[in-house]
């Protein structure tokens, strides 16, 4: 059995942060291991070059070593797109799909992966699969594949399908969909007012779709769906996340909360609701970006969590840790093969 020093060494897992700039000094590396996050998210302030980033990359597997901290990045293509050289420079989602037929999404995303998986990236927040449904969309807009769910489907299959063969992980967003909404939910908290019907039939599609593919990882939106839970957005709701995504849809792949520090789960619920309402709800990782203080706090709400009821959050977190062995696997053995050709 586990000991309880174990789990304590353990609980920085369900962490995932960020770095404030292109290389890393004492305080930083001070500060990872203080936390020994489950992964680090790269921005533009850490480099827009493969190369540069590459160094950055090796510097984080050596502070935190031996400990597998794995490395993502919001790569999709379009206007976001983090490294600007050293990689392929993909169109937009939507020019992307209506330009080439499947077969060239896979290769678009295939030679994305390598180039990544190059410069140290293990996973890549894409594909999107929101459907673009929603033309006064402030945030989704060409980032999606397409208005039509069926076109998702096979078009973000391609892509996701495509990064894999490069050795990268893909990451599924924002789950059940982020594309029907007239808000940000960078700057506030938005939702979809559809009805359950038009929600199965177009929002939840291409990620049910993709579940049966078998896809390794989703991310949740910080969206509001009434039809399913008046009070909380998809990340912390049970009703969505544990009651349709895990049981119903039968999800059993790895859970990322998009970041908490956006507004419209940071600023419209205290952080340590945020904080224990997303563990409890199975997401298996939190993203705290942009912020020293924020995965501090959030890694002291979850001691505080857990010292109250050990048994809970103890097998609460043996089953992410579970989820995250076997996307591992993976990992490592696209590092391995990668290893060989550079």
């Amino acid at each position: 059995m586990t000991s309880r020093r174990d789990f304590d060494s353990d609980w920085g897992q369900w962490l995932w942060v960020s770095l404030p700039g292109d290389r890393l000094d004492a305080e930083d590396v001070r500060w990872l291991q203080r936390i020994r996050p489950g992964g680090v998210v790269l921005f533009s302030e850490n480099g827009t070059r493969a190369q540069d980033v590459a160094k950055l990359v090796s510097g984080v597997r050596k502070a935190l070593s031996p400990l597998d901290v794995w490395i993502a990045i919001d790569q999709e293509g379009g206007r976001v797109a983090r490294l600007k050289e050293g990689v392929p420079c993909l169109p937009p989602a939507r020019i992307l799909g209506d330009r080439e037929d499947l077969s060239g999404v896979f290769r678009s995303a295939m030679e994305l992966g390598r180039a990544l998986r190059q410069t140290g990236v293990d996973i890549d927040f894409a594909p999107v699969m929101d459907i673009d449904s929603n033309p006064e969309n402030p945030i989704i807009g060409d980032r999606s594949f397409s208005r039509n769910p069926w076109e998702v489907v096979r078009r973000s299959m391609a892509f996701s399908h495509g990064l894999e063969s490069g050795g990268v992980i893909p990451c599924g967003k924002h789950y059940p969909g982020h594309g029907d909404t007239l808000l940000d939910s960078h700057l506030a908290l938005p939702s979809v007012n559809a009805s359950k019907d038009i929600l199965l039939e177009r929002e939840f599609l291409p990620f049910e779709m993709a579940i049966l593919e078998g896809i390794p990882i989703l991310m949740s939106a910080h969206v509001l769906y009434p039809e399913f839970d008046k009070r909380w957005p998809a990340t912390l709701s049970r009703k969505i996340m544990t009651e349709m995504l895990r049981k119903k849809s039968g999800f059993g792949g790895l859970l990322l909360s998009d970041d908490l520090s956006m507004a419209a789960v940071g600023k419209t619920f205290p952080f340590p609701v945020v904080v224990e309402r997303a563990l409890a709800v199975s997401c298996d990782g939190l993203l705290v970006l942009k912020s020293r203080e924020k995965p501090l706090e959030a890694l002291e709400i979850i001691r505080r969590l857990a010292s109250k009821n050990p048994s809970l959050w103890q097998g609460r977190l043996v089953r992410s840790l579970a989820r995250r062995a076997r996307i591992g696997k993976r990992i490592a053995a696209y590092r391995e093969v990668a290893g060989r050709f550079s």
